[in-house]
């Protein structure tokens, strides 16, 4: 796959703004194409956000990523970063950057204004949010990744950006270690409700938090998503996850943004619990079992993973490994009748595509459903989230992360 990358530059209020364009493979300018835009978080620059645009022209958006004004920290390269001074630096002039980018990319001919969405992480993903609710049905969807909805309440407490100081007697200067920011920025956060910033926004709302998160804690991500409309956002509380991604980590929050964003509902979410493990071989290769239980609670279904639940990874000679993992499931279905759920999970060309088979009339739509999955690394076992296509993806499932 031939992706494409190229620099931009667009201005606002006189200062440059810098970031990078990532093109899908055999891009055409002629076309239209789905777009996002991706705003990166407190002390960083557009490299950081470099992953998701990539991945997203890989499955075939155009992609923006660009560096604040005054953003950043005092150390980086200097030619990643946009004009701007630290000082005069903070979430409202963010906002205007981001919007600034927008209006950039919107004039390009293969941007599909239709289409437009904002991802952002952190602070970005605030500011996402704030630049959002400002533009209206102009995006499309909005993606905040641990957004720091924790801002307003750290200036309030003298603690912006992880400096230290008294909340009424505020420094013409904030030492924040790696940077320095403003009084103005305090004194502007410190005003702020984020919550009834947000609001005006009324597309669908993904919102992605980590439960060991030592920056932002999970109860700001709870109250965002109940500051919406109701069906409006879906947050997606995830176990282990701090203020960042592993790798594993990264590629699941990548997956699961790419099932909000193709329209995909999650209907069965199964936290799983690993029992135990054991190493045979088959044909002069090591063959992996692990057997497992564990449970569901969602909308559709609520029961226990029956004993017998394994989870078989085949070592191939080249280096591959195949994995099929079977289990079922009993419990009461969303009309509270008893049933099984029957799951063979195997990895398909992008997706995992489970097979589902169910004794239920309520589930019945499920046998033979066009199914993807998203595994979720966690400690003791993974969280599989089961989705399906052609409905809105309005469900709750703030409680997912069990």
């Amino acid at each position: 796959m031939c992706i494409t990358k190229k620099q931009f530059t667009c201005d606002r209020d006189g200062l440059t703004i810098r970031g990078m364009q990532y093109f899908p493979d055999h891009f055409d300018e002629n076309r239209k194409y789905p777009t996002i835009i991706a705003s990166h978080g407190f002390l960083c620059n557009y490299t950081c956000m470099e992953n998701w645009c990539r991945g997203f022209a890989e499955i075939g958006y155009a992609a923006f990523c660009f560096s604040f004004c005054g953003g950043g920290n005092m150390s980086e390269d200097k030619t990643l970063k946009s004009d701007g001074e630290s000082i005069k630096m903070s979430v409202l002039t963010e906002v205007e950057d981001l919007l600034a980018v927008k209006n950039f990319a919107s004039q390009h001919p293969y941007v599909d204004t239709g289409n437009l969405i904002l991802l952002g992480e952190s602070q970005g993903g605030f500011v996402s949010g704030l630049a959002a609710a400002k533009c209206g049905a102009e995006i499309k969807k909005l993606v905040m990744i641990f957004p720091a909805l924790c801002i307003p309440d750290h200036a309030r407490r003298g603690g912006l950006g992880g400096a230290s100081y008294h909340p009424d007697n505020v420094p013409e200067t904030l030492d924040c270690g790696q940077t320095r920011l403003g009084r103005a920025f305090h004194e502007e956060a410190a005003q702020m409700d984020a919550y009834l910033e947000l609001s005006p926004y009324e597309g669908p709302v993904f919102i992605l938090q980590g439960l060991a998160d030592d920056i932002v804690n999970y109860s700001y991500a709870i109250r965002a998503k109940e500051n919406y409309k109701k069906g409006q956002c879906r947050l997606q509380l995830v176990r282990n996850m701090g203020h960042g991604f592993s790798e594993s980590q990264y590629n699941s929050a990548f997956a699961s943004v790419r099932q909000f964003l193709a329209d995909r509902e999650e209907v069965l979410t199964i936290r799983i619990i690993l029992t135990r493990h054991e190493t045979v071989m088959e044909d002069g290769a090591p063959v992996d079992k692990l057997f497992f239980t564990g449970w569901c609670e969602t909308e559709y279904f609520q029961g226990t993973v029956l004993p017998g639940g394994c989870d078989v990874q085949r070592h191939c000679a080249d280096g591959k490994v195949k994995i099929r993992a079977e289990y079922t499931l009993e419990g009461l279905d969303k009309s509270k009748k008893k049933c099984t759920i029957h799951i063979v999970n195997q990895r398909g060309e992008m997706d995992w595509k489970p097979v589902v088979t169910t004794d239920s009339a309520e589930l019945a739509w499920m046998n033979g459903a066009d199914l993807t999955a998203v595994v979720e690394d966690g400690d003791g076992g993974p969280t599989i989230r089961v989705y399906r296509s052609g409905v809105p993806c309005v469900q709750d499932f703030s409680n997912s992360y069990f």
